[in-house]
């Protein structure tokens, strides 16, 4: 009889499987096992019928939950019940957030345990926290079950209500939901912002000084005693000087009459000022600062960035990564001033412990910051982590412990020079000592670089010195637009008006950018024409559930359900169902919202009508001969529409399409057109004879205003054959597609390898030697799991080949050329050996290389370790066993977490509605 133990996932299982004696089983609940019914299909029979069955929420029966089992998770819940039957105590040990404690709730209902039940919670897990969290058990707190309940059915009510209402109205599949909606109103209220600026333009004058063989620069500050007008003098709504401003607005020829009139003329040093400045550390990440900083300095999106720190905490790196809490526990304290103390030297330790107090309102998901594990913080370099995994650990660990560190003391000096009636001003900085920055400076990745290149040293100066001028030039200005956000500025911005919760932003971003209502580009999030259309009815129409101030409220008071300050079913009544509540409002609207105008995008300066139609958005214009329509390419955002090009798109389409010039071989004209995908250049006319001419589309950033003759013969050459491989004799091309420009190494059946072609490599001039180069690189798998190892064993004695330890979705393995065997599930991976690991590879081969005897009787005809062979039988693949690493990345095991957020209903019924439906 043993302990059984769950939590839930497979990584964090294995982790605390090692630092428990051998009587406790560890086993994993895959996430949640028990939810709202996401389809028909999932509704019990009992309950189909009833009104609100496909809301999953019985609103007439105070709110009552439909809690069902999903189909991918009953196998997972009888084995975890098959285990409880063996168990004489059940330990519930999933996170100590408001998901995690419902998760626990959940398990407590469906298994009906009749042995004694503990609720253990940790932050961190090493042995010395789980040992310590066993003697620490607690009860489940009913109020935060309360709480994550409530906030489900509220983000469950407001989806499944207003979703359908889209859909009629504007498009199918669209949706909406309690904090997502607010997020794409941020966006598009950015970028109205964006197209109502206008631009400014004004001029100064900067110089080059020198004084001791030391030069500095200089700029333009006042012209007798006026101050020279700057980027933020200017309104943006008029690109004119704000009102009331006192400034002096130079143009072009005011500013060269300037710079001519003190050419030559002695510059003297007026007035110097030297400011100290004292600057104290950031506190140690929470999830909103962690995700700012990682897409700042990491280039990582909010998902990508939780999905690297939950396996960073699951394998014992880091402490719990979802939590609005700044503060540190002592033994962090210690930990993070031992390191300042052994890494830098005491002086520039802080001369007392800093403690970070959370300024948030309900910073409930956990009691301590995101940092290092353990009592003592292993070095980024002690690890043994690589590739972004050890980047973004380094991120925490140098903010961990920078902020323990002294503060950074600097002097900033401002000179004022005079020429004539000229003032100049100069500034400088100087870095008295670093302090903190020494480990860690925000935004940016190298703290010795960062620190040389904030210092701006100026020469040694006084009042009344002469430096020579060495240069002075007339510098022409323009103003520029809000910067849109980024997934950073935007995590910064709900966090500031406290709408939704840090632990759910990167998956509300990832909805966003999935469902089509922003594109990611550059790192900016743009809106699209959907997300201004879905926006307006919204405004339009239920102006609180978009308003950023309504929504705080909302997250206030789920957080006074959680403390016992407010009650849920009161909430829940005046929200839904009261006199002002969303049922009401939506029964009262519908008939009022007119779909044609809930279609309709309205655009400053546009006179054509944009509109969101099945197939995405179109231009509608009237013109002599009637009504108008042209597609709006899926890549032209609003933003980039502007009158020129909806004049293009509407005369291709009403005169065909721009006639560049002639082939020269073939005498034929070649068009450059504007399809769904962008710009592509065309060979000759559609025709019965001639259905699908020669296209190429245009290497991306290229204007269609800048194509020439010669540039689209190239392009309609491709692909480029630039000869053959060496070792196969198959041939190698270059050409354009959908990810943009690659060489492909084409072996016909037996298949093609191709390799993306990077600036300053050009499609349309690559070489064969440089093709063969690329191909010889390791080919990148888009979306794969990342190959970080979990542990390095060491050279294979015969082939030299190195044999890791790697995470796969059924546990540990250890792999060989092509031949994977999975580690015993008590095996512990600090005692793994090299030794061990090739008598596993040798047994698994002997086995018959991984394949199961089904597989190896349907493909007697395949040899086993062929790769080629492989490669040419389909069968071959579709019937590898569950146990492949590779076909477990091909199925839809029921463990799969993954193929629980891609199940569809195959039905084109009510259940494919109701999957469309996000809250």
């Amino acid at each position: 009889m043993s302990t059984l133990v769950i939590v839930e996932s497979p990584t964090k299982a294995r982790t605390i499987r090692n630092f428990l004696p051998s009587t406790y089983r560890v086993e994993a609940s895959m996430g949640h096992v028990r939810d709202l019914p996401s389809s028909a299909e999932e509704i019990p029979e009992a309950v189909k019928g009833e009104k609100w069955a496909q809301l999953g929420v019985n609103v007439e029966a105070d709110f009552e939950p439909l809690y069902v089992i999903p189909k991918d998770k009953k196998k997972i819940v009888k084995e975890l019940k098959d285990a409880l039957k063996d168990a004489t105590e059940l330990i519930l040990a999933t996170d100590e957030d408001r998901e995690g404690e419902s998760i626990s709730w959940h398990l407590l209902q469906i298994l009906k345990p009749k042995v004694p039940i503990k609720r253990m919670v940790f932050h961190e897990i090493t042995r010395e926290a789980i040992r310590d969290a066993l003697t620490h058990c607690r009860d489940i707190d009913n109020r935060v079950v309360q709480a994550q309940e409530t906030r489900r059915i509220l983000d469950r009510l407001v989806g499944y209500t207003l979703s359908p209402l889209l859909w009629k109205k504007i498009a199918w599949g669209l949706s909406a939901g309690r904090v997502q909606s607010v997020a794409v109103r941020l966006l598009v209220r950015r970028e109205r912002e964006r197209r109502a600026f206008r631009q400014g333009s004004y001029w100064d004058l900067k110089a080059t000084l020198e004084k001791s063989k030391i030069s500095f620069d200089a700029k333009l500050v006042t012209v007798g005693n006026v101050k020279v007008a700057n980027g933020s003098d200017f309104d943006e709504n008029t690109g004119q000087i704000t009102a009331g401003r006192r400034v002096l607005l130079l143009n072009e020829e005011q500013a060269r009459a300037l710079l001519a009139r003190i050419q030559n003329k002695p510059w003297t040093v007026g007035n110097i000022e030297e400011r100290p400045v004292t600057r104290k550390p950031s506190p140690p990440f929470t999830t909103s600062t962690l995700q700012q900083e990682a897409n700042r300095k990491l280039r990582l999106g909010a998902r990508e960035t939780m999905r690297i720190a939950q396996s960073l905490y699951e394998r014992g790196f880091i402490t719990y990564m979802r939590t609005d809490s700044v503060h540190l526990s002592e033994q962090a304290i210690t930990a993070a001033r031992s390191c300042v103390q052994e890494l830098y030297g005491s002086e520039y330790l802080s001369p007392q412990p800093r403690k970070y107090t959370t300024k948030s309102k309900g910073a409930q998901e956990a009691h301590e910051a995101i940092r290092p594990a353990g009592s003592t913080f292993r070095t980024p370099q002690q690890t043994g982590l690589d590739g972004i995994d050890f980047r973004l650990y380094d991120l925490i660990w140098k903010r961990t412990v920078a902020s323990q560190m002294a503060d950074s003391r600097q002097t900033h000096v401002t000179v004022l020079t005079q020429v004539e009636d000229a003032g100049f001003r100069s500034s400088g900085k100087r870095i008295d000592f670093p302090g903190f920055l020494r480990a860690y400076v925000e935004g940016s990745d190298d703290p010795n670089a960062a620190l040389e290149d904030q210092e701006v040293i100026l020469p040694a100066l006084k009042v009344g010195d002469k430096p020579n001028c060495k240069d002075v030039e007339a510098v022409g200005h323009e103003t520029q637009p809000p910067a849109r956000y980024t997934e950073a500025s935007l995590v910064k911005m709900l966090e500031s008006e406290g709408v939704g919760r840090p632990s759910t932003y990167a998956s509300i971003i990832g909805t966003i950018v999935d469902r089509g209502y922003a594109k990611l580009i550059a790192n900016a999030l743009i809106p699209t024409f959907t997300a201004f259309a879905v926006t307006t009815l919204l405004e339009t129409h239920f102006p609180d559930l978009v308003d950023t101030g309504f929504t705080s409220r909302m997250e206030q008071t789920l957080d006074e359900i959680a403390t016992g300050e407010a009650k849920w079913l009161p909430y829940l009544q005046k929200f839904y169902t009261g006199e002002m509540g969303l049922a009401t409002q939506v029964k009262e609207q519908e008939s009022q919202i007119d779909a044609k105008v809930a279609r309709t995008v309205i655009l400053e300066n546009i006179t054509a009508k944009v509109c969101i139609g099945k197939y995405g958005a179109y231009l509608e214009s009237e013109n002599e001969e009637g009504q108008v329509k042209a597609s709006i390419p899926q890549d032209l955002t609003p933003a980039d529409l502007d009158p020129e090009k909806v004049e293009f798109l509407l005369k291709q389409k009403t005169e065909g399409p721009e006639k560049l010039g002639l082939h020269p071989d073939t005498g034929e004209p070649i068009y450059v057109l504007i399809g769904n995908y962008g710009p592509y250049v065309q060979l000759g006319d559609v025709s019965e004879t001639n259905k699908k001419p020669k296209r190429s589309s245009l290497p991306k950033g290229t204007d269609k205003d800048s194509v020439t003759v010669d540039m689209a013969v190239s392009l309609l050459t491709l692909p480029r054959l630039l000869g053959t491989h060496p070792d196969t004799g198959a041939k190698v091309q270059a050409n354009l597609g959908m990810y943009g420009p690659y060489v492909v190494h084409d072996q016909g059946k037996v298949g093609k390898d191709y390799r993306s072609i990077k600036v300053p490599d050009d499609v349309l001039t690559i070489t064969l030697d440089r093709a063969l180069e690329l191909l010889s690189q390791p080919k990148a798998v888009r979306g794969s799991k990342s190959t970080t190892p979990l542990k390095e064993l060491g050279a294979h004695p015969e082939s030299g080949e190195l044999i890791n330890v790697y995470d796969g979705r059924y546990g540990p393995y250890v792999k060989h050329g092509d031949i994977n065997a999975s580690l015993a599930k008590d095996e512990s991976l600090e005692n793994f050996t090299l030794q061990k690991a090739l008598d596993l590879l040798a047994a698994k081969e002997a086995a018959g290389g991984g394949k199961s005897s089904k597989s190896k009787k349907s493909t007697k005809t395949t040899a086993a370790k062929s790769e080629t062979a492989e490669k040419k039988t389909t069968t071959a693949k579709k019937t590898t066993a569950a146990k492949s690493e590779t076909a477990a990345k091909k199925t839809t095991a029921a463990k799969s977490e993954t193929a629980a957020k891609k199940t569809t209903a195959k039905k084109a019924t009510t259940a494919t509605a109701s999957k469309k439906k996000t809250e």
